[in-house]
Parts: C-alpha cells; structure tokens; sequence
C-alpha cells in the first residue's frame, strides 16, 4: 500500500477516525493500531505476515529477559542471542544468493564450479526497518535506557507501527515507547504542521522524484550509450535530487500522519546537500540510520577511544557495512566505502593544525568550495548506488567525457531538478511563517486548501506512483 494512492488515503483516514475515537481507552487504542498495522503490512503479502510478528515477538520477549537477568553476563547472552536471531533472518532473505553467488564466483580461480541455479528469497518489504528496530529493542533493554518494564503489545506495536514500518524513520525503543505508555492528547496535535509535511511529501515524491525518474533518470541508466556527456551528467544530478525527494518525501508522509494520530518521530533529513564536509552529509541525511550506526555498531566496535588508526578503521568498518545493509550487491559495498573513504580524509584533514590553514576552512569562499566539491563526491557514489551493476556504472562515468547533443534537458525536468536540489537553501522559517497563516484560516479554509494541493499534485504528477527507492531495502 503505497502512501500516494487512493487505498492509503481511505486506510489512513478510517484509522485516523477509529484510532482517535478510542483514544481514552487506551489499550483498545493500541490494540487497534496494532491490528491496523498489521492488515497494512498485510495488504503487501499476506505470507510474510507470520516473519514480522515474528521478529516482532522474539525479540520482545528476549527484551525482557534481558530486563529479568539477574546477572551481567546472562543479559549479555540474552541480547546476543536475540541479535544472532535477527541478523540471520536477515541474513537468509537478503544476502543468501548473494553469498552463493561470491563463493561460485571465488571457485571459479580453484576449478569449475558445479552448475547452480541460485534463487534468492523473496525480499520482504521493510525487512531491513523492522529487523533494525528489533535490534534497538533488545539493546535499549540491555542498556537499561527503558524505564519502565516493557509491555509486549506495545513491543509489537513499536516494531510494526505502519508509518515507518516499510522504510523508517529508525525509531528508538527507548525514544518511542514512552509515547505509548502515555494516553493520546488531540490538544497536543500539530495539525498544520502535519498536513505541510504530507503535503510536502507528495509534491516531492509525486511531482519532482517521479519526474525526474521517468524522464532523466531511467533512461539514461537503462541505456547509457545512448547517451552524451551532458544527459549523462544531468541524470547524476537528476539521481541525487530523486533519491532525497524519494525518501525525505515518504518520511515528511510517515512524520506527518504519526504526528495527526498523536506520536512524534524523529527528523531525518536536514537540507543534505548543504553540507560542507562529509560528517556534516551524514549529520543531516537519513539521520536515523547514521546515529543508529553510530551507537549499535561504530561506538561498539571502540569509535574513537583506541587511538587514531583504529578510529579510522572503526569508520570504515561501519560505513562498508553500512553500504551493504542497504543492499545485496558490490555496487553498494562500494558506495559505503567511498563514504568511508570521504569521512576518513576529512578527519585527517580536519586534524592538520596548520594557521593559514584553518584561516582558509573559516572563509565563505573555502565554505562553498567544499559544499560544491562534497556535493560531487556524492553524487559519484550515487552512481554505484543507483547502477544495478560495475558495467552500467563505469559505462555512465564514462560517458560523462562524450560530446553530443542534450535531449533530455527539457523544461519540466530542468524545473523539478532546481527544485528538487534547491529548495534545501529555502530558510526554515518560511515554513513555519506558513504554519502561523495556516493557524489563523478556518478550518473550513484549511481543508480546502489541504484537498487543492493534494489534487493539483496528482494532476501535475505522472500518471502511476511508483514504489518508494527504500522499500527495496
């Protein structure tokens, strides 16, 4: 059930309504949502219903275990148990062809290797969210971050709560679970603030992430020789902007119905491409996957308390695994070691204690030069994210270097493009200055206002929505 459809929008206003009508009873409130989450993530395929509840399930109960444990050392089995658990789950769907796949191609250098047919599994929607919120469950336990006992139906609901089941935010148990444990207050409710972020987040999906795939993105990836140095490069650009429109749009979604049915996540993005360095990026993109990186794998592995080459290494380490969490594929382990490569020479650089050096990182001039620069190196690593293997991405770099006409450049794709990558200068509080308008219009006024935009987009939309870049993984 895709957010810009017409299912979602009916599934999502009779849950608004139901959910909102049993708000002081709170565990027929609950109860409901959690039944309502499910039937959402059933919509997609009933069959692989039974793995969430699943995951959901095991590793609430071994949570509270780990709460029960008398001892350090049977807490710390209880949660290695419970992570073994939900690696191999994941493990088993997304990475099994993959792994076959590396060892028939490694025995290829010993002998001829025997004939397979490798099919992978069905890759369940949503897995890699799902399984990474189980994990912060049990390790919010260990950690003791949980105040209060945990409550298996709020356990399950925290894990498969619909807004962010299929592609995140990546919610913190100990962040989360609270809300729960408090009843519903419809006073507290931002509701315009709510309504901008669905409206935002259709117009970026709808209107810019799907232009800019249909017309600039697939085709040159689906045929690069077809294309110039100019389209080439375009399409880069086109690709940083649809993936940041594509999912900071499903988030603005998410964000936005949560906060209409009482519950706050998480902000997720922060003008991305603003950044000047490349800890500055990964501070301001998909801020959920890089702090839970960064506290459930880089400070476990030591971070920074081990000395200079072990920091940096801990960097890689995380950034590779990192890449290849978001896909089975080299394309992707790649993509996380450029990142790994960006944020280790930035450290490095950043540790030159040099004057006429720190007088030069302290000018506008030197500010915007790195923001361009860093902007490309990006970019280049949506190359390898975005081809489905080394061939198609060496072939689009390569083509970069080609003279020819440009043919896609058209005037709606040129708009959506600045749009897509400008908008993130725009200063926020524009944004709230509409809110305060919004605040002061009748209600009537607003819901008008809120029913134009969503029809305007998809009349200005192409026709179809297709899937979210993040449902795949």
């Amino acid at each position: 059930m895709l957010f810009p459809t017409a299912e979602y929008g009916l599934f999502f206003l009779v849950v608004l309504v139901l959910a909102w009508g049993l708000a002081g009873r709170v565990g027929l409130h609950k109860n409901f949502l959690l039944l309502a989450s499910y039937c959402f993530y059933g919509f997609w395929n009933w069959l692989y219903l039974p793995l969430l509840i699943g995951i959901s399930l095991t590793s609430a109960l071994i949570a509270q275990r780990v709460q029960a444990a008398a001892t350090p050392g049977s807490r710390k089995r209880w949660l290695a148990s419970g992570v073994v658990i939900c690696l191999a789950t994941l493990a088993y769907y997304k990475y099994t062809g993959f792994a076959l796949l590396a060892v028939l191609n490694l025995w290829t250098y010993f002998g001829n290797p025997p004939d397979i047919d490798i099919q992978s599994p069905l890759l369940p929607l949503g897995i890699s969210f799902f399984v990474f919120h189980a994990i912060s469950l049990m390790a919010d336990a260990y950690r003791n971050k949980l105040r209060q006992r945990i409550n298996l139906r709020d356990a399950l609901l925290y894990i498969a709560f619909f807004p962010q089941l299929i592609a995140g935010p990546i919610l913190r148990a100990s962040s989360f679970l609270p809300q729960l444990a408090r009843p519903r207050n419809p006073r507290m409710i931002r509701a315009n603030t709510a309504c901008l972020l669905i409206v935002a987040g259709l117009f970026k999906k709808v209107i810019i992430a799907n232009i800019l795939a249909t017309r600039l993105v697939e085709p040159v990836f689906a045929d690069p020789a077809s294309y110039a140095g100019g389209d080439t490069l375009l399409s880069i650009y086109g690709y940083a902007a649809q993936i940041y429109c594509d999912f900071s749009g499903y988030t603005d979604i998410a964000t936005g119905c949560a906060m209409l049915l009482g519950y706050r996540f998480p902000r997720n993005f922060n003008a991305p491409y603003t950044a000047t360095d490349p800890q500055d990026f990964w501070h301001r993109w998909h801020i959920s996957l890089s702090t839970w990186l960064r506290d459930y794998l880089y400070i476990p592995l030591g971070g920074s308390r081990a000395g200079n080459l072990r920091t940096l290494a801990n960097i890689m380490i995380t950034m590779v695994l990192g890449g290849l969490w978001h896909g089975a594929n080299w394309t992707f382990v790649v993509w996380g070691a450029l990142h790994g490569t960006l944020l280790v020479a930035h450290r490095l650089w950043s540790g030159i204690d040099w004057r006429p050096l720190r007088t030069l990182r302290g000018t506008v001039a030197w500010r915007w030069l790195s923001r361009l620069l860093l902007f490309h190196a990006v970019c280049l690593g949506w190359v390898f994210f975005r081809a489905p293997s080394f061939d198609v991405a060496f072939q689009v770099l390569s083509n970069l270097a080609h003279r020819g006409p440009l043919t896609l450049a058209t005037v709606p794709v040129v708009l959506v493009l600045i749009a897509g990558l400008g908008a993130q200068y725009l200063p926020r509080r524009w944004g709230f200055g509409l809110e305060i308008v919004l605040g002061r219009a009748p209600a009537l006024l607003r819901g008008a206002a809120l029913a134009c935009a969503i029809f305007v987009i998809q009349i200005l939309g192409p026709t179809g929505v297709a899937p979210f870049i993040y449902f795949q993984f």
